[in-house]
This record gives C-alpha cells, structure tokens and sequence, in this order.
C-alpha cells in the first residue's frame, strides 16, 4: 500500500520570503497552527475592520505598533488559548506569531507586549480584563 507523506506546508510569503512549514526540528514555535489563524483573519479582514471602527488617539508618529497588529496579537493569542494578555511578552519573538502577524523572526521589534497592549487599552479606554459596563463582578452560586 502506498502511504503519501506531505512534509510541508506552504504559506502566503512575508516581506518577499517564502514561508513554509516543515516538520524537520529546524526554527521552532510553540504553536504552528497561529499561521492558520492568521491566514484565516486576513482573508475575513476581522481585525482591520474592528481597527477602523476604533479612534486611535495616539500620536501617529510616536506608534510602534499598529491598532489592527495590536488586535490581531491578542484575538490570535486568545484564539490559541493564551488568555492572558502576560502571555504576548514570551509570545513577541515566537517565530510563529511573529510570521502571522507578516513580521520576519529574528528582525526589527517584537510584537506589542503587555504593557504596550495595556498602554494601548487605556489609550482607547478599553479594558480588556474588565467585565462588560451593568454587569456586577461578583459571582453567585
């Protein structure tokens, strides 16, 4: 019987780099399938069309990182289960995350940390970690 082996898996390219998955041991990222998510969110354009609805009050030339490459960071990292925002300060040099938000590894600055997304929240008056306004914190059994 014949048995097909597909050892990679091939991605839109960043900054003119072809981008491929291969399961050899090479470059590593604790989770592969971000890429997927992110091919997926930039099809649905999600984040950008969230971004535009949102008022940046931030100096534009003082902005390291994007409002939609902020949002995009932290629906990806809750989508791969790391819900707290203290997790995209590991997360920011990951390879992986850094591919699927179209940044090369290894290059330029990291993704937006904690507090830099904190920074930005509070910029926006948004509150991440809250619960949503009318609704009491404490809970009943």
């Amino acid at each position: 019987m014949t048995e097909l082996i597909r050892n990679e898996i091939r991605f839109p390219a960043i900054a003119h780099k072809k981008i491929t998955a291969a399961f050899d041991g090479g470059r590593l990222t604790w989770d592969g399938g971000v890429l997927l998510l992110a091919q997926a969110e930039r099809e649905l354009g999600i984040c950008s069309q969230l971004a535009a609805c949102i008022a940046d009050p931030r100096d534009p030339g003082r902005v390291i990182h994007k409002l939609d490459d902020i949002l995009r960071a932290r629906v990806l990292a809750i989508a791969c289960g790391y819900e707290d925002a203290d997790d995209l300060d590991a997360l920011r040099d990951d390879p992986g995350f850094r591919l699927a938000l179209g940044k090369l590894p290894s290059s330029g600055a990291g993704l937006a940390s904690q507090p830099t997304m904190k920074t930005a929240w509070s910029d926006l008056h948004l509150q991440p970690d809250s619960p949503p306004r009318g609704r009491s914190q404490t809970r009943t059994k």
